[in-house]
Formats: C-alpha cells, sequence, structure tokens
C-alpha cells in the first residue's frame, strides 16, 4: 500500500477552547473517519456548503473535527471490499463527507465503499470533480424531471440561479440532453457567459415582473431553481401545464409562499432534489449519464478555477458573498 506515514488536511474545528478554525494541519491515515476504503486523493471541490464549512458561517459539520470538502476522487491504494482494488479510479460527494466523516480536503481519504461510486468511462477524476456534488445535483434535478413526464417538446426550461456551479451545469446538461435552456441570473454581466454555455435566451432577475394572481400568463414547460423564495413562488406561476420544477437550492429564502391553484388546475409538480443521500442504484445511472449523453460540453469554461489546499480560505469568502463564476476544482493529488 502506498500511502504516507503522515499527510496535509485542510481540517475543521470547533471547541470551547478555540471556537471555529481551520486550516492545513499534519495528520495520519489512521486517524481519518472509518471505511473500507483508503484512496490517495487527486481532486476535490468547492461548493457552498464547503464555503459555508470552511468558515464557520453555517451549521454544515454535525462532529469536529473533520477535514472539509464534500467531494472526492482519487486512486485506491487499500481495500477491504472486493469490490475494489488498489489502483482502480473512485469518487464519492456528498454522503456523510464534511458531515459526520471526513472529506475530501485531504491528501488521503477513507472512505465507505457503499457510498465509493467506480469512475465512469467517459470522466477523468478531474472532470468528475469540477462535476462534484453540483453537477450531480443539477443532473439528479433533470433525471427527477424526465422520470416525471417531462419532455424536450413540452417546451424550455429555465434555470435560476444561473450563473452558479449548479446553475452552469444545468445550463449545459440541458442543452446536451435535448432541452432547451433558459437563464435568469441576477449577473446581467454574465449573459454572454451563460449563452456560450448554451442558454438560449437570459433574463435579469430584476426584469421579472410577472404579476401576482395565483396564475400568470405560462413562460417555461419547467424549471431548475436553486434560489428558493419569492422566485420560486413566482415560477409557480408561470410553469405550463404538467411541467416539473426541480428544487436545488435556497440562495435567497428558504420560504415559498404559494396556492394551490398551480398544482390543481395545471397539474404542476414540484420536485425536491436532496442529492447528499441519493440511492446507489440512482447515482450510478446519474453518472453514467454525466458520463455519456449528459456530459457537459464546456467543462472547462465552468471549472477553470484551479486551486491547492493552501488555496481554499481565497475561495470561501468571496462564494459566500455571491462572487463566484462556475466552479473551482481543487488539485490535491
Amino acid at each position: 500500500m502506498n500511502q504516507a506515514p503522515s499527510f496535509r488536511a485542510f481540517r475543521i474545528h470547533n471547541d470551547a477552547s478555540g471556537g471555529h478554525r481551520a486550516g492545513i494541519e499534519e495528520m495520519r491515515v489512521d486517524e481519518l473517519s472509518p471505511g473500507e476504503i483508503v484512496i490517495k486523493v487527486a481532486y476535490s471541490s468547492v461548493n457552498y456548503k464547503d464555503a459555508l464549512a470552511g468558515t464557520g458561517k453555517g451549521k454544515i459539520l454535525r462532529q469536529y473535527p473533520l477535514n472539509g470538502g464534500i467531494d472526492v476522487a482519487g486512486y485506491v491504494v487499500a481495500s477491504t471490499d472486493p469490490a475494489f482494488k488498489e489502483g482502480d479510479q473512485v469518487l464519492c460527494t456528498g454522503c456523510g463527507l464534511s458531515e459526520t466523516r471526513d472529506g475530501g480536503y485531504a491528501e488521503y481519504a477513507r472512505l465507505e465503499s457503499r457510498w465509493a461510486i467506480a469512475l465512469p468511462a467517459g470522466l477523468t477524476l478531474r472532470e468528475s470533480m469540477a462535476l462534484g456534488t453540483a453537477g450531480f445535483t443539477a443532473a439528479l434535478a433533470l433525471f427527477q424531471m424526465v422520470r416525471n413526464g417531462q419532455l424536450p417538446a413540452m417546451g424550455p426550461i429555465v434555470v435560476t440561479g444561473a450563473t452558479g456551479g449548479v446553475g452552469s451545469l444545468a445550463i449545459d446538461i440541458l442543452t446536451q440532453a435535448g432541452f432547451e435552456a433558459h437563464a435568469i441570473t441576477g449577473k446581467v454581466e454574465q449573459f454572454d457567459y451563460l449563452i456560450g454555455l448554451g442558454a438560449k435566451q437570459c433574463v435579469a432577475r430584476t426584469n421579472l415582473h410577472w404579476g401576482q394572481r395565483p396564475l400568470e400568463a405560462a413562460h417555461w414547460a419547467g424549471a431548475i431553481d436553486n434560489v428558493g423564495g419569492d422566485l420560486l413562488a413566482g415560477l409557480t406561476r408561470v410553469i405550463k401545464p404538467y411541467g416539473n420544477i426541480a428544487v436545488c437550492g435556497n440562495a435567497a429564502s428558504i420560504d415559498l409562499q404559494t396556492t394551490v391553484m398551480p398544482f390543481i388546475i395545471r397539474g404542476l409538480s414540484v420536485l425536491g432534489v436532496a442529492s447528499a443521500g441519493t440511492a446507489r442504484a440512482i447515482r450510478e445511472q446519474v453518472w453514467a449519464l454525466l458520463a455519456g449523453d449528459w456530459k457537459p460540453a464546456h467543462l472547462a469554461t465552468i471549472a477553470s478555477r484551479e486551486v491547492a489546499l493552501d488555496g481554499l480560505a481565497g475561495v470561501f469568502e468571496p462564494m459566500l458573498g455571491g462572487g463566484s463564476l462556475g466552479r473551482t476544482v481543487v488539485k490535491i493529488g
């Protein structure tokens, strides 16, 4: 087994003596959370949850201390599960990483084999982390919409919070899957970026003036929403009959004030997207799509920023302030 006696990790603490603190530490493999697989980490990524956890501005971790990083990809160096052998390339997103067990911001990680996914043909380790939880969430949203009857012929799908990681990847994934993608964003200066990803129409959030009646003129066949609050409430009034809204986030608010009318008159479905604990069978199907027919064509554009462990702190604050664009990959190996 080719593993170092000690290695570097971005570790998060919160205790009575020192409060919240996070930074690079040395640790050993035997100090990691238990699991059947030890991997030498090649890449991770930065998600909104990672920024909340790393800065202490959100209650993400359920125990301390833990290594940050809800995504990880790398090479197996030891396994007690015969399904995985030394040298295998694997990935893991969510599944308790940086919540109840050590995450991917470390040179080594130990994983539960039930959540480890063999890297599908068609993806490199870096590409898998350019996607990460954000790409998996976007694809899972579309997967659930399609399973509930959404078809390209029904009309365009609008994506809110479109310049973020989930939003950017959703635009690209929708386009690859044969849907017409539209974008809603507060960053009008990024319209060209979104059009480059495949968006056929971009709408400034400040230009949304749909009315307040329970049902308004229908504009879109469905939506992938990362925002919540008033924007999500407005969407329920303007989706065409039997369309779906996949709810992925709450960037603006956790509240939802609406009426039953869109549901009982237009047959609207609101689908919750909780990616972290997705059943393995569905997880494998979604990753196969991401490596195949739904693979985004613009991953290099969406995930153009790359940092090392030492650069994490400089990414968190801009992300929480709404200043990030697309995805940030963390190169570790």
